[in-house]
């Protein structure tokens, strides 16, 4: 397939097998991590490891069948943080506390803004840069965090924003300069992460909103704006979807809820064009706020395999529950993948890397028994 002809195929939105993107980090990569932060080895050093690895990852996700390839957040500690530092204006810092998932705590890293939020270049580019010259015939996909999530994770100096407006106006400015620049080193799949929106499915989440002082409602308008614009003058041959997640840490979660309680604005009020979207336990809740989905043109990506267990599902419920997905929207509107990455930070989640490439195959599988 020449790479024109796969560069239009991608515009018809994700693949019918597909993935959220990151994947365990290698024991050879961890190892050589750990001797960087000791300086035991130098920066170059690390570099050369990563780059062997990200190929080696790259083949394997082609040989499970996989049409779009990421680098597997290999060069991140985090799915967001290391991303959100490279603006200027953000740093990437030890945190007074570490986050919370079920008990279980992450390592006390943050960000912290101490400038106006700006674009001028951003050291991913060049990550961007690699694993498109390492993807051959497949399609180089990129995962970023979403703008909401500096709006909801980062601490802030004082007296930088007066306004949350203010901070959403130069979060914008700075994402269009950032998506452009990735657009201008080949990338055409872009993926947007965000576990924002999870904040607003639950009672409790929406309570801790108002505890800042802030209208849940509101912040909703305003975190789908920050992502509009963001992507609003994006060239036309730039897939952008939006990976909605409810927290990923050593297969623990963080928060809970279905996606009733802000279907107008997921399913009818987000400019992207494919939606990944956890729909692995109850957790999720039901399909029924697909009803709210309003144009033929948006893919909606079904993450029925778990990536937080080794445990493969049984492939009957899987096309069972895609069956009555398709009850609420066009089975040619939905595709299928893991409902999350399997590494969203450094540490990974608890299986092991063959169990991780059986659930991969899993997918690619029943999607051409549902989808050929």
């Amino acid at each position: 397939m020449t790479h024109h002809l796969m560069e239009e195929k991608t515009l018809k939105g994700p693949f019918k097998a597909d993935h959220v993107g990151s994947f365990l980090r290698p024991e050879r990569l961890k190892q050589a991590r750990l001797q960087k932060e000791k300086g035991e080895i130098t920066a170059g050093q690390l570099k050369k490891i990563e780059d062997e690895e990200i190929i080696q990852l790259v083949e394997a996700q082609k040989c499970a069948g996989l049409k779009s390839v990421t680098d597997g957040e290999f060069r991140r500690k985090w799915w967001h943080f290391d991303f959100l530092a490279g603006f200027d204006g953000v740093d990437f810092v030890e945190a007074d506390k570490s986050l919370q998932f079920n008990g279980i705590q992450t390592k006390a890293h943050g960000i912290k803004v101490t400038g106006k939020i700006r674009f001028t270049s951003h050291y991913m580019i060049e990550h961007f840069q690699f694993l498109h010259s390492a993807a051959g015939d497949a399609v180089a996909k990129f995962a970023i965090p979403s703008p909401n999530m500096l709006f909801h994770r980062a601490d802030f100096a004082e007296g930088i924003y007066e306004t949350d407006e203010e901070l959403v106006a130069d979060l914008i400015a700075a994402y269009q300069g950032v998506i452009q620049a990735l657009y201008d080193a080949g990338c055409r799949y872009l993926q947007i992460d965000d576990t924002s929106w999870a904040s607003f499915f639950s009672e409790k989440g929406r309570e801790s909103i108002r505890s800042k002082g802030k209208d849940p409602d509101k912040v909703a308008v305003l975190c789908a704006r920050a992502v509009n614009e963001s992507i609003a003058d994006k060239p036309q041959d730039l897939l952008v979807t939006m990976h909605i997640c409810r927290g990923n840490f050593k297969s623990t979660h963080m928060s809970s809820g279905g996606y009733g309680a802000l279907a107008e604005i997921i399913f009818g009020g987000l400019d992207v064009d494919g939606l990944f979207l956890e729909f692995d336990d109850e957790r999720s809740g039901g399909f029924e706020p697909l009803r709210y989905v309003n144009r033929p043109d948006l893919t909606v990506v079904l993450g029925l395999i778990t990536s937080k267990s080794g445990k493969l599902e049984d492939s009957d419920l899987v096309k069972e529950r895609i069956a009555k997905a398709a009850a609420y929207l066009p089975l040619e509107q939905l595709s299928l993948s893991p409902q999350c990455g399997f590494a969203s930070t450094e540490e990974g989640n608890l299986l092991t890397e063959e169990q991780q490439w059986e659930k991969v195959r899993h997918v690619v599988d029943i999607a051409k028994e549902v989808w050929e």
